[in-house]
């Protein structure tokens, strides 16, 4: 049987405002996420206008990573991970986003980082925007509706492309670019974007402007790390959630290749170059417009990405609007038509549980794209328990893991799919960034912390840290 390339990325994936901590250190400029509360599964995190003193923020502290990096990545190395996917936080190199110069001091801290990283031969790959937009972009232009802040990013990429050009490989444009696009849920894009829908707004109009401008922003990144250094393997990063027909009904199926479009629009465009005539004909229908420069068809064209990062946390079920159908119990990123798929199972935060759907996902975008994939999010949220004897038996997040390995591994040795690596999300405990919470875990490695912000910080290797070490010396061999 084909094995896994020996060069196969296996890490650990994370991201600045999540872990980071240190929120106003450094010369740190506030983020779009540094005014977010907390919330929990029944309760959304709020927006603020600025940081009130009153309110609890938990990214502000996030896991200190900003003062235990060195401990951090140690444990990251203990691992054995070959590389870990973070991000460098834009405010703390341009704390307004619109500064002539970049904070040398943030510059610092990220060359820190990253060569405590490679000391420990990890590779990092790094997401030049993981929903860390200076505040002051948001405000004051209106985030990404403003042409003017593709300008203040792609000086933004062009300053740490050129300070570790010699040090990353691996890149990223924006996170989970497409995830802005749903609309019921508007903490998506005030984080990717920057962005508000105002009452009286066009929501879509608003949403397929913005998305443009982010388009453009992202080709005109990979443009210029390119001509910074040609060895640069720069990538988009989508979040795909697989839209399955309910059934074998025409309309189901019709149902779901129509619903499917919203997971193929960005990386149509940053693939291919040029704007998809499934897109074109909805605008046109909508009678949506663009702003649309004469150079934009151009940047689009020649920014292309070399491979495809992705998110994969579950998939979701749709069926045809005709069908007298009602929601009994839904999960975490339905649609309108959304149906509860019968056959798989969720987690203690109603997300779909679906290691088979990876497989297919893979399947998909290989077939479609041709270029490789990079799984760069994939795990479990769950509540863990520190037994008598302070351990954490995390068998429930083995078990995820392992069936999604070996979904990878079937798509790679079976179906021919082109995958460089795999990076399960929250390596070591975080902050949620859907609930803003410490109780929905995700890491190999505990973190003392709660919900209110309380406990010392300690780091605690769990079970699923050992297995995952044996998984990663093996190349993905032992999975038992």
């Amino acid at each position: 049987m084909t094995q896994l390339s020996k060069d196969f990325l296996w890490g650990g994936a994370l991201a600045a405002n999540q872990f980071e901590g240190g929120f106003d250190q450094g010369g740190k400029g506030l983020s779009v996420i540094d005014v977010m509360t907390a919330g929990t599964h029944q309760i959304p995190r709020r927006i603020t206008q600025t940081v009130d003193p009153h309110t609890y923020y938990p990214n502000h502290e996030g896991i200190d990573f900003y003062h235990k990096y060195k401990e951090d990545i140690a444990l990251f190395g203990d691992l054995h991970l070959k590389c870990l996917r973070t991000s460098i936080a834009w405010s703390r190199i341009f704390p307004k986003g619109d500064e002539t110069e970049p904070n040398e001091e943030g510059l610092q801290f990220y060359d820190a980082v990253i060569d405590e990283l490679l000391k420990h031969n990890i590779e990092p790959v790094i997401t030049l925007s993981h929903f860390e937009m200076p505040l002051h972009l948001a405000n004051a232009y209106g985030g990404f509706r403003s042409r003017y802040v593709i300008d203040c990013f792609v000086k933004f990429a062009e300053v740490v492309f050129k300070r570790y050009k010699d040090k990353v490989t691996y890149w990223m444009t924006f996170n989970e670019i497409n995830n802005q696009m749903d609309i019921q849920h508007p903490i998506y894009l005030w984080t990717n974007a920057g962005v508000r829908i105002e009452e009286d707004e066009n929501a879509e109009q608003v949403l397929y402007q913005v998305a443009h401008h982010q388009l453009v922003a992202s080709a005109r990144a990979v443009k210029i790390g390119k001509g910074i250094n040609r060895n640069f393997k720069i990538g988009n990063m989508i979040s795909h959630v697989p839209i399955y027909p309910y059934s074998c009904h025409p309309k189901d199926i019709m149902e779901a290749e129509i619903q499917n479009r919203s997971r193929f629009f960005f990386p149509d465009v940053q693939v291919r170059g040029f704007y998809p005539n499934y897109i074109k004909k909805m605008l046109a229908h909508k009678h949506i417009h663009i702003d649309w420069s004469e150079k934009d068809d151009e940047i689009l064209a020649q920014g292309t990405v070399d491979f495809i990062g992705f998110s994969y946390y579950m998939s979701t079920t749709v069926q045809h609007k005709d069908a007298h159908f009602s929601k009994k119990d839904t999960v975490f990123g339905d649609l309108p038509t959304s149906v509860e798929n019968p056959y798989i199972e969720k987690s203690d935060w109603g997300w779909a549980i679906d290691p088979i759907g990876l497989r297919y996902t893979l399947n998909t975008l290989f077939n479609r794209y041709q270029l490789p994939l990079f799984v760069v999010e994939n795990g479990l949220g769950a509540v863990d328990t520190i037994d008598d004897t302070g351990h954490i038996h995390d068998q429930y997040r083995i078990n995820y893991l392992r069936q999604h390995i070996e979904a990878i591994k079937i798509a790679v040795n079976e179906d021919g799919v082109e995958v460089m690596g795999y990076t399960p999300w929250g390596i070591i405990d975080i902050v949620s960034f859907t609930t803003g919470e410490m109780r929905k875990r995700y890491g190999l490695i505990y973190v003392d912390r709660d919900n209110e912000g309380n406990g010392t910080l300690k780091r605690s290797p769990k079970q699923s840290y050992y297995w995952y070490r044996n998984v990663i010396d093996s190349n993905g061999e032992t999975l038992n």
